[in-house]
Formats: C-alpha cells, structure tokens, sequence
C-alpha cells in the first residue's frame, strides 16, 4: 500500500495536510463539548446560578457541534477527491503497464485479473483512502486526547475504561488473523467469476447453438457459491464487532456511573457536585475513547482486504518487461523493406520444447513470401517474432539489416501493417477502425480510407450501411460477419503504407472468389512493399515469390509452388488434398 500511496503529487500531500489540520480542531471542538456539558451540570445543581450562564455555555456547545459538523463536511469532501484522483492516477499506471507487457507477461495474468485489478482492486484502495483519511488521523488523536483529559478525574474509571480497550483490541486482532488470509482468496474467486462471465458472453453462439446453457450456469453457479461462502464466513466473523463494541459501550458506560455512584456516596457533601460533574464528563470522554477504536476497528476491517488488492496491483506493477526498447527510432541508410531471419529458434518462456528450429531466409523488397504448414507447426509463432510480440530464443530477426532488437518498438511498428490471425474490430466507427493507432505520418485521411477498404474489398457493403463510413462497429464486430472483419481489418494495415506487410492468416474467412479478387488487387496496391503471408489455403499463396513449408518447427521446404511441388513432399500432401488433379497438372 505504501508503494502505491507515492503516486500521490505534491497537491494530494498538501490536501491531506490541510485534512490533518481540518481534524485536529474537529477532535478540539468535539471534546470541547463535554467540559461545556460539566459547566451546565454544575450550574444546574448550584444555588444562585444565573440561566444567562446556562445559555451560553449551551450556545458554546452548539457553535462546538457546528464548527465539528463543517470541518467534517470539508473533511469528507477533500478525502473524496483525494481517493478519487488517486484511483485515477493507478488505473492509468495499471493499464499503461498492461499495453507495455509482452504477450508472454499478459499470459501470466489472465484477461479477468487483470479486469479485476484494474476496476475492483483500485475501488478497495479507494475505499479505504477516503475513509481511512478521515478516520485513521481522527481515531487516534481522539482516543490519546481524551485519554489525557480522564487520567486525573478517578483511576477507578480509568481502569474501566481500559479494560474496556484491551477487550476491544484483543477482539480486532483475533478477527484480523482470521479474516486476512481469507481476502486473497475472496479476489482470486472474483477473478474466477469474472473469467466464466467473460468466457459465457464471448463463446454465447456456441452455448446456445451446443444447448450448453445449463452447463454454463453449473459452471458459474460453483464459482458464484464459493465467492458467495467466503463472503459470508468473512462478514459473519466481522459481524461480531459491532455486538461486541456496543456491549462494551454500555457495560463501560454502566460501570462509569455505578463506580460513580459509590464514590459520590462516600464522598463529602462538598465533593459530590464536583464528582456528579465528573462522572458525566467522565462517561462522554469514555465513548469518545471507545468510538475512536471503533472507528479504528472500521479501517481494520477495510485494511485487509485493501492490502490484498494493493499486492495485487503492485504484482503487476512491478513485473519485468522483457521486451525493452533499442535506441534506433530514424530512418537509417541501410536496406529498405527486408525481412531476414538467421538461423532463428524460439520457445515460448514457460515452454520447454523449441516452437522453431534454425530458421534462415530471408525476404527483399517489394518479394511476397508466404508459409505453409501443418497446425502447430509454428507459422504464427515465426510471423510475430518480427514485430517483437515474442523476442527469439536464438539467433536475430533483422528488418532492413537491423536486429528489431535495435528499434524502439514505435518506430518498428510504424514499419509495419499487421493483420493478426483474428480480426480484431473496436468499438469505433468505420472511418475510426480503419484510422486506428500512429502510424508515424499522421492522420489518415478520408481518401487514403476509402481506398484502403476498397483495395480490400469491403467498399460494398461499408456503403450499403446506413451511416456507411461513420458507422458504428460494436466491440468485436459482432455486427459484422467474419470475412467483413477480416477485410476491415486488411484496410486497416493498407491505409498505413508500411514497408512491409504481416498477414497470419487473415484470409481464411473469404470466399475463394473475393480471396482472388482481393489478393490481386492487394499485389497491385502493394508492389513496392514486402509482404509475408501466412495461410492454410494453397490457393491464397501459390502466386508468391517464395514459400516456406514448416514442419514440427522447421524449414523443410523453400521455393516457388512449382518448384515445391517436385522438391518437397509435405507440400505436395498439402496441395493434393487441397487441389484438384486438373490444377496439379496445370502448375
């Protein structure tokens, strides 16, 4: 927690000591009150006392009561807007840190934790910095206070009173120790809620279409029940505090006047006035002592819980990021437009088998190269170590004879138009999803988009929307089918230009014909660029100047289609199950 609270500037700092200040003559003002209370007391019951006196230390206990009710408002109201800013200043923390995490380092969170940290851990902390402002300075402070105010008046009431405490406390730390560990499991079960609420709402076609409604809410209603069980046993444990605080109140407050009445009675007739005053100072001081600790006991039912959270956002926080910036962010005046892998190998952090195995080629300006494969023979893994979402095991990936390395990511990127394997739709219009990110040349414009999603192919049915272009696309493209997303989603690369073109698979929801259509389009459209291709279709790469065959992570096979077909026989598999005897015979 502490380490978070050093996201506060130097504005929050000044704020919480004007909070401090704020307090102090709160806590002054409320314990002002019983000593006017005493002064009424003893004017009541002595003889000849003028009502002016009476009225006046009342009217002196209303201004006490009303300068502690402002400064509480004010209090109140500076401590929102600390907790707020503050939440503010760690959720953004949180979620730049999330964009600048590896793939491998978001893997080891999952998307609902990291939901989860982001959205209810903060609001935990934030919970407790605006309460715990106001009452972590207040209940001490008024506690000591008062405790120096009732040490003189009769140690027989003192004792009490700390009897009293030291049940109170003994109470609070036996209900910390239980309940503390219990907080962590309470967030991983949010964790795990959010995670099959998540999955539910993402894979509803599939639930629906497979009739697995029931095993989806058998699914949720597990998770829900051991949440649920857990915040229970935790407010049950909790719930012992209030019960607890509220007897010792009134047996303390019982024991203050039947201590009293005893010593009044043996008192002289002169003292009992001034003992009768003191016991009802006494018993006012007494429940400021002990609602200070009750208020204490507030923040420790609150701390747990915030500390847990805390952790948990300082666990991501203070992860290592392995992929870390080169130095290169100009254009230099090497080699424009080529990708080069020498003798590459890459296994994923938390694997142990190697994904790829000494792969070497390399591809030049203006060249489309194209990789073929087996599923799980490592061509998406191979395609993304050149924009380092995976940095290799072994060797170097060089783009225009510079280790990517070298670059900082931005100006890597900025090289670049990548079409991951699934379309990827924000929520956004048209115009803004095919516009989307810095591409280092500034905004794009209205022309170069429309010539983007035509090249594309998607200008049909874009204009047959009713907003067309500034139509809105919702999360996902879910009102969309899948080869519109994958065409909005191949404009999007084309309208920034890059060196070099990066598809994963991203034709496979396109009908042979609009694939045809699009791919030589995209051959005209990108002449002067290097493309690499990642497909399962033969049909979608045999046109490319060259074609990598992978096979349990290695190269088994480079050349064009012809060439291929007579030199390497897992592609003549490939494209005997794929191609028609006709089509064979005519490469």
């Amino acid at each position: 927690m502490i380490k978070l609270l050093k996201s506060l500037g130097k504005r929050e700092w000044f704020l919480v000591i004007t909070c401090f200040a704020l307090i102090i003559g709160q806590v002054w003002l409320e314990l002002k009150m019983p000593d006017y209370m005493s002064e009424i007391t003893v004017l009541v019951q002595t003889e000849g006392s003028q009502m002016s006196e009476i009225v006046k230390n009342g009217g002196y206990m209303l201004l006490c009561a009303l300068g502690s009710l402002v400064s509480a408002v004010i209090v109140g109201y500076i401590a929102s807007g600390i907790s707020a800013t503050f939440s503010m200043k760690i959720r953004k923390k949180l979620f730049n840190k999330v964009e600048n995490l590896a793939m491998s380092e978001v893997k080891g969170f999952s998307t609902s934790s990291l939901i989860t940290r982001t959205t209810n851990d903060i609001t935990q902390i934030q919970m407790v910095i605006a309460m715990g402002l106001q009452l972590s300075i207040k209940s001490p402070i008024t506690a000591i206070w008062a405790i120096t105010k009732i040490l003189n008046k009769s140690w027989q009431w003192s004792a009490l009173t700390s009897v009293g405490v030291v049940i109170l406390l003994s109470v609070i730390i036996s209900l910390m120790a239980i309940v503390m560990p219990r907080f962590k499991i309470v967030q991983k079960l949010i964790d795990k809620v959010n995670g099959v609420t998540r999955e539910n709402l993402t894979g509803i076609k599939v639930v629906r279409a497979f009739n697995g409604e029931k095993y989806q809410e058998d699914k949720f209603e597990e998770v829900n029940a051991k949440l649920t069980n857990q915040q229970l046993f935790n407010q049950k444990a909790f719930a012992v505090l209030s019960p607890t605080m509220y007897l010792i109140m009134y047996f303390l407050t019982l024991g203050i006047y039947f201590i009293g009445a005893f010593l009044i009675r043996d008192a002289g007739m002169a003292d009992k006035v001034v003992l009768f005053g003191d016991m009802v100072v006494f018993s006012s001081y007494g429940m400021q002592v002990i609602m200070s600790f009750l208020m204490l006991a507030m923040i420790f039912m609150m701390w747990p819980r915030a500390q847990v959270s805390a952790n948990r956002i300082n666990e991501v926080l203070e992860t290592d990021i392995t992929i870390k910036d080169g130095t290169i962010s100009t254009k230099t005046n090497n080699e424009v437009g080529t990708v080069e892998f020498k003798d590459v190998s890459f296994k994923y952090p938390d694997g142990e088998d190697y994904i790829l195995k000494d792969i070497s080629f390399k591809a030049n300006k203006g060249e489309t190269v194209a990789f073929i494969g087996a599923t799980g023979s490592g061509k998406s893994s191979l395609i993304n170590l050149i924009p380092r979402l995976y940095d290799v095991t072994d060797g170097e990936v060089l783009v225009d004879g510079i280790n990517v390395k070298d670059y900082t990511q931005e100006f890597l990127h900025n090289k670049i138009g990548y079409v991951s394997q699934k379309a990827v739709i924000f929520n956004d219009t048209v115009n803004g999803n095919i516009s989307y990110g810095e591409n280092g040349k500034g905004n794009v414009t209205e022309e170069k988009i429309k010539e983007a999603i035509e090249v594309a192919q998607g200008k049909d049915f874009v204009e047959k929307m009713e907003k067309q272009y500034e139509t809105q696309m919702s999360q996902g493209g879910t009102n969309v089918s899948g080869g519109q997303k994958q065409r909005l989603s191949i404009a999007r690369a084309i309208a920034r230009d890059p060196e070099i073109y990066i598809f994963d698979d991203s034709f496979s929801a396109l009908d042979y014909k609009t694939d045809s259509i699009l791919r030589k389009e995209l051959k005209k459209y990108t002449k002067d660029a290097t493309t690499l291709i990642v497909a399962q279709r033969i049909g979608t790469i045999m046109n490319a100047d060259k074609i990598l065959v992978l096979d349990e992570g290695k190269v088994v096979g480079i050349g064009t289609h012809k060439e291929l077909l007579k030199t390497c026989e897992v592609y003549k598999q490939i494209a005997i199950s794929q191609l028609s005897k006709e089509e064979l015979d005519n490469a």
